[in-house]
């Protein structure tokens, strides 16, 4: 049995669950997984909207990977089984490279999250406030 194919298989399962978790804009902010760009991780917003447009393609990447695997399981020529693998990978490399500008494109849209009032500006009349809006122009 010819074991090439797991290549391809290996690299789409991750990204077929990565895809779906963020189509259905459940995927946690992380360290390893979606679109991890700096415009994407500003916000949790940003990320969310980077990787619901990601998803697709990101699913698209993982399910090439994976019927990649099936067929070259199926296989009995070894130079086609590492051929189906080889496109298989880059195939997928491909479409979520293209995924992750999406999500990138779509998280730079997202505008800036305001900045937070400091705890202090609760109304308490020390007259701070005043000079913080006319600062930052707010108020």
């Amino acid at each position: 049995m010819n074991l090439v194919p797991l290549a391809p298989l290996v690299a789409g399962l991750p990204l077929l669950v990565i895809g779906g978790l963020g189509l259905a804009g459940r995927l946690p902010r992380n360290r390893f997984g979606g679109v991890r760009t700096p415009a994407a991780l500003r916000s949790d917003e940003a990320f969310r909207v980077a990787n619901k447009v990601a998803g697709p393609p990101t699913a698209v990447a993982g399910l090439v990977g994976v019927l990649g695997a099936v067929v070259g399981f199926a296989l009995t020529s070894t130079a086609a089984v590492l051929t189906v693998s080889v496109i298989a990978v880059l195939g997928l490399a491909v479409i979520t490279l293209a995924a992750g500008v999406l999500g990138n494109r779509a998280a730079e849209a997202v505008p800036e999250p305001k900045p937070a009032v400091p705890a202090g500006c609760a109304g308490c009349q020390c007259g701070g406030c005043d000079v913080l809006s006319k600062v930052s122009g707010s108020a």
